[in-house]
């Protein structure tokens, strides 16, 4: 089957770029120094490629994305890096011996639905300068002997500074970098635990503190990613078809707000000329350029994360830039969509 041959719009990933990424990120982290990030990506056969070179711990962010780990055989070593205030689901997989699961805690409410649950280890969530979950740094080592009170096996710390990942100067997020991972440091001395867990994509060469690195979107990279210069590439294209050409100089795409996120900015046309995104609607993409009705037109998106979590199928292909005439290899589900 050739792409051509797919309903549009289809979420196109390209092997070859897979190939290169994973082998990339797996020589500066091999094995546990990295636990991908199956948010990034929503696809257990994706993940399994992961685990085959080695990466065999995995982070969620979701319920739903640990028991579906699990139900695919992933699950010897499950983080969800979310504060969950109802582990029932979680602790049914402990108790059945489907998974290891760890959560995040950052508050005394946090402790306890863990062990309501039936969740036996956790990691304490530190805020390192990013606006959203995680503890005061000072309150990091009195959480961990409370949870260690009511039975709970502390493993160590985790720290996202994910507000430092999409600086373009990367002498300066380096030096961002560092700063966040001294206050992890501090607090990891008060935690204890052999566990430091955070970074992602855009620190994955300057974060040396964690123990394992919770990066996701390098696997298939984006348009935001992309202006950094890491040495991963752009492997994920949403194929479209020109539906409407208008005579004063636009094309309508059948690709939308309804298979694009928007977060990071617009896609990009793929492809060597000037062709620019106008503007994205529910169900269509206005761009710039001599497209023919019919014409099948790759979007790069700017936001791989929630762009694939809009589809149900992601379709693994010899050489995503060939368009319509790219070989499927295979069609992989993307499975771990929903909460």
């Amino acid at each position: 089957m050739r792409a051509g041959d797919l309903t549009t719009p289809a979420l196109l990933a390209d092997a070859g770029v897979l190939d290169h990424n994973v082998a990339a990120m797996s020589a500066q982290r091999p094995g546990p120094s990295l636990r991908p990030h199956v948010k990034a990506f929503k696809c257990t056969a994706l993940a399994a490629r992961l685990a085959a070179v080695g990466h065999t711990g995995f982070c969620c962010a979701t319920v739903r994305e640990v028991e579906g780990m699990a139900a695919a055989g992933l699950g010897d070593d499950l983080l969800l890096a979310n504060e969950v205030l109802d582990t029932r689901r979680l602790g049914a997989l402990v108790a059945s011996g489907a998974a290891r699961v760890t959560v995040a805690v950052d508050s005394p409410e946090t402790i306890a639905a863990a062990v309501a649950g039936g969740i036996r280890e956790v990691l304490v969530d530190v805020d390192v300068g990013m606006p959203r979950c995680g503890c005061d740094p000072a309150d990091a080592g009195r959480l961990a002997d409370d949870a260690r009170a009511v039975g709970l096996s502390v493993r160590g710390v985790m720290g996202y500074e994910g507000h430092l990942m999409h600086d373009p100067k990367a002498d300066r997020r380096t030096a961002a970098v560092a700063d966040a991972m001294a206050i992890l440091t501090t607090a990891h001395a008060d935690v204890g635990g052999d566990v430091v867990s955070g970074g992602g994509t855009g620190s994955w060469d300057c974060n040396h503190l964690v123990t394992e690195l919770q990066a996701g979107s390098y696997v298939l990279m984006d348009g935001s990613y992309a202006r950094l210069g890491l040495p991963f590439r752009e492997g994920l294209v949403l194929l479209t078809t020109a539906v409407s050409v208008s005579a004063r100089g636009w094309t309508a795409l059948d690709g939308g707000l309804k298979a694009l996120a928007m977060d990071s900015g617009n896609p990009a046309v793929v492809g060597d000329g000037d062709d620019e995104v106008l503007f994205c609607s529910d169900e269509h993409t206005t761009v710039t350029g001599s497209f023919t009705v019919g014409e099948r037109v790759g979007l790069r998106p700017a936001h791989i994360d929630p762009t694939i979590a809009k589809h149900d199928t992601l379709h693994l292909v010899d050489d995503v830039s060939a368009g319509a005439d790219a070989e499927v290899l295979e069609s992989w589900p993307v499975d771990l969509r929903g909460w």
